[in-house]
């Protein structure tokens, strides 16, 4: 049964979709169609399409836009051309992609568009990330993403906004990751991958233009159960820069209620970064990030005070791992010493996971203030969060009596 098991996962699935794809959208006066092609590469001499769909038995097929132009009101797709998670170029494959290789790819790249200043590092694991951070070198923004959540990093996407240089392949080899996507990599880099023979290696030649494809729309779709499908356009955040935040006010009952504080420089910079970083993470989502690197994500909720200790718990139980791992080579689950168990916890404890000095990011209003309180009861001093609840005076008055400071975006981030 278990080798079964195995098998299924290794057999490549020859898919049955055909290598163009037409989707028109018509009314009475005009037809606007975009025409795709089906995407393949060459493997040991044989054409290949996606390895399979989200599980094996899934028959799957990439397809990339190669004309068209949709114009819906005032808003277009993105030209045929400008090409990036559709048009990747294996290095290394091993196994070629599966969907979740590429999902997981777009998602990463999806928040990696919004840093170009800075060495930064996404890792998307089932198409959430588990670990984002920006640094002064490439390495380091690597280490400090992987260590976010070095549990779930494990047989994960890694996104890299520079060329790849070879102590960061050292530091990414030490662990198992399924992809490496990176605009370029320096001589010997390929040499040091090649040890993990089914590493996949995907360039991006043109990942220089991925700030381009910021503010930019492309139409998205979802099928149902019974065959229909739905079509949105793509999500834009529209505040990305302290000057598009709104200090949190309100009124209730004719009483007016206002933030004391105002944001400190750093807190800006933690508040923007959690905020983009928020734009790739399924809802319901609260996030907590400090010193531009991501400490606890809590993902895919129904309520929001339950995803605010869910992210609050992995800061705590991620943070205990790393420093178990980092000063024992021992995961921390792994670690049967009671004592020195005891001496990672109270660290922890006393660290409050973190999160001390963290800021709290949710992808929609807080209807309560119970929500906010979990991280203000952990010491975050910063919250950013869309506004617009009745009850936002509550959040307000809870930031105020912490001393901490909140803004407004005006703008929800759901992603389902």
């Amino acid at each position: 049964m278990a080798e079964d098991l195995k098998k299924m996962y290794r057999t490549i699935m020859d898919d049955h979709f055909p290598p163009k794809m037409e989707i028109s959208f018509v009314d009475d006066n005009n037809r606007q169609t975009l025409f795709y092609g089906k995407v393949t590469w060459t493997i040991d001499n044989v054409q290949k399409g996606l390895r399979y769909g989200e599980n094996p038995g899934q028959e799957a097929a990439l397809y990339r836009m190669v004309n068209g132009n949709l114009v819906l009101g005032e808003t277009q797709t993105i030209q045929p051309g400008q090409y990036l998670a559709s048009d990747i170029e294996l290095l290394q494959s091993g196994k070629h992609p599966g969907k979740t290789n590429l999902t997981d790819a777009d998602n990463s790249l999806n928040i990696l568009r919004y840093f170009v200043d800075k060495p930064g590092a996404v890792i998307v694991k089932h198409n959430n990330p588990c670990g984002v951070a920006l640094s002064d070198s490439l390495e380091d923004a690597y280490r400090k993403a992987n260590m976010a959540d070095r549990v779930a990093a494990f047989g994960g996407c890694i996104a890299l906004n520079r060329s790849v240089d070879k102590a960061t392949a050292e530091a990414i080899v030490q662990q198992y990751a399924e992809v490496v996507v990176a605009p370029d990599f320096e001589d010997g880099v390929m040499d040091i991958f090649g040890a993990k023979k089914n590493l996949r290696i995907v360039k991006i030649g043109n990942i220089e233009r991925l700030q381009s494809f910021v503010g930019q729309r492309s139409v998205e779709f979802k099928s149902l159960i019974d065959g229909g499908i739905i079509t949105q356009w793509s999500f834009v955040p529209t505040s990305r820069s302290r000057q598009d935040l709104k200090l949190a006010e309100c009124e209730y009952k004719d009483q007016f209620f206002k933030i004391k504080r105002e944001p400190t420089d750093p807190e800006y910079e933690d508040m923007l970064f959690g905020w983009l970083v928020e734009s790739g993470i399924t809802s319901n989502s609260v996030i907590y990030v400090k010193d531009l690197v991501t400490v606890g994500i809590g993902t895919g909720e129904q309520d929001r005070v339950g995803v605010a200790e869910i992210a609050r718990d992995k800061a705590y139980r991620k943070l205990a791992d790393r420093y178990c791992f980092e000063s024992l080579a021992v995961p921390y689950n792994e670690l049967t010493d009671a004592d020195k168990k005891a001496e990672f916890d109270g660290r922890v404890a006393r660290e409050k996971g973190g999160l001390i000095g963290a800021a709290m990011v949710s992808d929609a209003f807080f209807p309560f203030r119970d929500g906010v309180d979990v991280g203000l009861h952990e010491g975050v001093t910063a919250v950013i969060q869309p506004g617009g609840s009745g009850n936002d005076y509550q959040s307000i008055e809870a930031c105020n009596e912490a001393g901490a400071t909140m803004v407004y975006t005006g703008q929800r981030s759901f992603k389902h």
